[in-house]
């Protein structure tokens, strides 16, 4: 740590500083400027943080040289994860990114489920997603079939062996999710739900977790710092949009260069989300293309067999059609970038 005193500091406020240090077993330099004094810290940040430091009297600015996400930075953790599951599938490091498609909610018709199932499987991808529990800004706005459409999933996947995804907002409902689905997901209105992020960090499934409307980089990362410390390393970073002045022609900004960012900073896999991203059905392929171009793991699309008549979200649902069309060119592109590694040689040093 680097700590700046304020100009003309007591050598009695500078004195409890050094103190505080010492005692949390950190070594210590004092330089002495003609204005201001600056204190080096050397030490284990885990026993002793910057705001305690903040506090004292006579402290202008506390600097920390290691990112406060320490679980999942690349300080920790070098190289890639990689979550695997039962099947094969992997996400991260040098696998082949994945696909997870499915409508924004689980409706009453399950074979409308299961033929976005089957042309998901028939397209290569590898998850079903689907909405159980819906968070809605207006309370008059379908919910969700809780969980019936957990069943509904659990029966598509029994019928094609794609792995499943639904989102979790309350803690009270894990154990009940679980029990259905093969991954869990924690939207952008729950990312600082720090008693939630504390419950999936105590289970054993994998947690897809998205950015927040208004999160930054920073806050991302430490939001899944907080399921990585309550044990569960399995954690899928979503680039999802964040909120912006311009609502015109987008739902949201798809920040394109999170990704990167990321990767640089942290090992753990991302994935992007252009349908919420955007919001335009127009504009899902495009920006899902320009996620795998700068280094996603896989993408996430919203696809339902009659967007028209969809609960939540036909504007940027593909329908069957438009969405086999779009994934097989996806899959050229994912093709290339995979097997032609110099067509993705991104320099994130």
């Amino acid at each position: 740590m680097i700590i700046i005193m304020e100009r003309g500091a007591a050598q009695e406020n500078i004195n409890k500083v050094v103190e505080l240090l010492k005692q949390n077993e950190f070594k210590t330099k004092v330089n002495v400027g003609d204005l201001y004094t600056v204190i080096e810290g050397f030490g284990d940040k885990t026993t002793l943080t910057p705001g305690r430091i903040a506090a004292l009297d006579g402290v202008k600015e506390v600097k920390t040289i290691r990112e406060p996400y320490r679980l999942a930075s690349r300080d920790r953790k070098e190289e890639d994860t990689v979550i695997g599951f039962s099947n094969g599938v992997k996400i991260g490091g040098d696998n082949r990114p994945v696909a997870m498609v499915g409508p924004c909610s689980v409706e009453e018709d399950y074979d409308g489920l299961l033929k976005v199932a089957l042309a998901a499987k028939e397209m290569g991808c590898e998850f079903l997603r689907g909405g159980a529990f819906k968070p809605r800004t207006s309370p008059y706005d379908f919910q969700g079939l809780e969980e019936k459409a957990l069943k509904y999933l659990k029966k598509a996947s029994e019928e094609t062996g794609l792995l499943t995804v639904t989102e979790i907002m309350d803690a009270g409902d894990l154990e009940l999710i679980c029990d259905y689905v093969d991954v869990l997901q924690i939207g952008a209105r729950n990312v600082q739900n720090f008693k939630l992020l504390k419950a999936v960090g105590k289970c054993s499934r994998p947690v897809i977790l998205k950015r927040g409307l208004s999160s930054t980089i920073q806050e991302f990362l430490l939001a899944a710092e907080h399921i990585m410390y309550n044990g569960n390393s399995q954690v899928i970073l979503c680039e999802r949009g964040i909120r912006s002045f311009d609502s015109t022609f987008t739902r949201n900004v798809m920040d394109i260069a999170a990704v990167p960012v990321i990767k640089k900073y942290s090992h753990l896999p991302v994935i992007v989300d252009p349908s919420h991203g955007t919001g335009q059905r127009y504009l899902i392929e495009p920006m899902a293309k320009a996620g795998l171009v700068v280094g996603a793991d896989g993408v996430m699309i919203e696809v339902h067999h009659d967007p028209e008549h969809a609960s939540s979200d036909g504007k940027q649902s593909l329908p069957i059609p438009l969405f086999k069309e779009v994934m097989n060119r996806i899959n050229c592109l994912t093709d290339r970038l995979h097997y032609d590694k110099n067509c993705l040689s991104v320099n994130i040093e």
